[in-house]
């Protein structure tokens, strides 16, 4: 029996990128590009026309802008959508913004004439849109909730020293959705997301607007780790924790791609393990892959909680839904009630 392909409707306003990602896509037989458009208008006609399974949109559109066009699609005919974004700070707030309004997953722009980077594009975005067919977009959206009430008292009798999160495909609002949640009273939080540098810098001053707890994008190595903080890995470099004596400490690795990805969860996960052992609590979030499962089971198989998110809640299951195959969650969670679950992990008088 034959699969069938993925359909895919290509809007830029460049007529050059609009040929390159038809290229790129078609030549996976998986995937057919149906139409392209140059603008949000042609896209709205050429979706009632072909019905997409996926849209990959650009950012910034002539007519009518990017965010704008989205806005309508999710309200109108909710459908998986990857924006398509220039690696600068504005396309970077840009596709941030289209994140939170429903968009799946985002990818820069190819770069024309950059042959050394092309083969890994071609796979990376054949790989998004593929993510991007089976994403849940129709999940629940839970209302904003004000953050939980915390306990200095109990935070200093404390069995867990740090939070480490991990996410990808969807992560950027499933960890907003968590931390949004938490009150300042909470051990260091150390995450690393799938995601560019420049995107990363952005996320984490964007994400410090919003969340009563201090955000940064950890920039160097030797940053003692501070309860009431989220740390955030560069998006360029692997973040791990180091002990050192009765503190934690950032180090920033310049090494190879793990699982494909730099910054990866597993390395952070493995960090921590060696770090802080079993006063640690593991969360792995939405993401398409299995990067962070084998490290979900280390802290788990090592004595730390640890928590998956369940598929009902994500945008894509792939890397929590390795993880509980592997048997490396204590729990299942749906995402709305992790904070509640790490509240009282870290406020339990024992293990």
């Amino acid at each position: 029996m034959t699969q069938k392909k993925i359909k895919v409707l290509v809007v830029d306003d460049s007529m050059l990128i609009r040929q390159l990602l038809t290229q790129i896509l078609d030549a996976d037989p998986g995937i057919e590009v149906v139409a392209s458009a140059c603008d949000p208008y042609e896209a709205r006609e050429k979706i009632k026309i072909h019905h997409p399974d996926v849209l990959t949109l650009d950012v910034e559109m002539p007519k009518m802008d990017g965010i704008t066009f989205l806005k309508n699609l999710m309200r109108l005919r909710p459908m998986p959508v990857v924006m398509i974004s220039t690696l600068t700070e504005k396309g970077a707030a840009i596709t941030l913004q289209a994140l939170e309004t429903g968009a799946v997953d985002y990818l820069a722009k190819p770069k024309v004439g950059d042959e050394r980077g092309w083969e890994n594009y071609q796979s990376v975005i054949v790989e998004k849109v593929k993510g991007a067919a089976t994403a849940n977009v129709g999940r629940a959206v839970t209302e904003k909730k004000s953050p939980l009430s915390g306990s200095p008292e109990k935070l200093h009798g404390s069995k867990v020293d740090l939070i480490a999160i991990g996410a990808s495909t969807g992560g950027t609002e499933a960890i907003k959705e968590v931390v949004s949640r938490l009150p300042r009273q909470v051990p260091p939080i150390v995450v690393t997301q799938h995601i560019p540098p420049v995107f990363s810098t952005s996320y984490a001053k964007r994400l410090n607007q919003t969340v009563a707890l201090e955000v940064s994008e950890v920039d160097k190595s030797g940053i003692e780790l501070l309860p009431e903080h989220v740390y955030i890995a560069p998006g360029d470099q692997h973040l791990t924790v180091k002990k050192r004596g009765n503190t934690f400490v950032t180090q920033l690795l310049d090494t190879e791609l793990v699982n494909r990805h730099k910054p990866a969860v597993d390395v952070l996960f493995q960090s921590v393990l060696e770090a802080a052992g079993a006063r640690t609590i593991g969360v792995l979030l939405t993401g398409m892959g299995a990067d962070g499962a084998k490290g979900l089971k280390a802290l788990r198989d090592g004595g730390a909680y640890t928590i998956a998110q369940d598929e009902a809640s994500s945008v894509v299951w792939g890397m929590p839904g390795a993880a509980v195959r592997l048997e490396a969650a204590d729990d299942i969670v749906a995402l709305p009630k992790i904070p509640e679950r790490l509240l009282r992990k870290v406020y339990a008088n024992k293990k």
